[in-house]
């Protein structure tokens, strides 16, 4: 009897183990996902990176409310690898994500995806306010918790601490203050895990403040 418990609890974990290592993936831009991308996120035409530098992403994340959810991103694939290890480490950190879609779901527009707190990858569009590409546009580049992370130029003369007209998204100003501490905030713990793996942070900036922001 107790080798048969034995068994049943050790075919139990096996399972549990696939299933979270099922959880998280790697794949070629399918004709699924090329649909739901073509025209929003990555161009008609024009493009200086081509579908075949990039893969699709499935992780698992916690969100604040400690429940397991399923998230996909688009990244080049010469980080994909290590894009998947950082998401299990922040996995088994419990690092809570609200949620991790791709920017197409908001129409690939940048303001409306951070206002929902969404995490995301590659968008093929320019830096805002210069004619250069964004290290978005090829898939080198994740934004993590966008609405409580959130990016501005930094005036040490405006009592709020950016500049007008700044800050992205434009409902974030109650996180700008980075001493007050929310679910979502990206923590120390989540920044050594990025830089693990050779990726810059925007919260290091001087000028700028991306805190969101992770590029390798």
């Amino acid at each position: 009897m107790k080798k048969v418990l034995l068994y049943i609890l050790m075919s139990l974990c096996c399972i549990a183990v696939k299933a979270q290592t099922e959880g998280f993936s790697i794949s070629l831009i399918s004709d699924a996902v090329k649909a739901r991308i073509m025209g929003k996120s990555y161009p008609e035409k024009g493009a200086q990176i081509s579908l075949n530098d990039l893969r699709y992403l499935r992780v698992l994340h916690y969100d604040a409310d400690g429940k397991i959810k399923h998230g996909e991103l688009i990244v080049n694939k010469s980080i994909a690898n290590d894009v998947i290890a950082i998401f299990k480490e922040l996995y088994n950190i419990k690092y809570p994500i609200q949620r991790i879609q791709l920017i197409d779901d908001y129409g690939a527009v940048d303001e409306n995806s951070m206002r929902e707190n969404n995490s995301s990858a590659f968008c093929y569009r320019v830096v805002k306010g210069s004619k250069n590409l964004s290290k978005h546009s090829r898939g080198m580049a994740i934004d993590l918790n966008t609405l409580y992370n959130p990016c501005f130029k930094i005036d040490r003369t405006n009592p709020k601490g950016y500049k007008p007209g700044s800050l992205q998204p434009v409902t974030a100003e109650k996180y700008v203050n980075r001493t007050n501490i929310y679910p979502y905030t990206i923590t120390p713990a989540v920044v050594r895990i990025f830089k693990k793996y050779g990726f810059r942070w925007g919260g290091d900036w001087r000028t700028v403040k991306d805190y969101q922001h992770f590029e390798k």
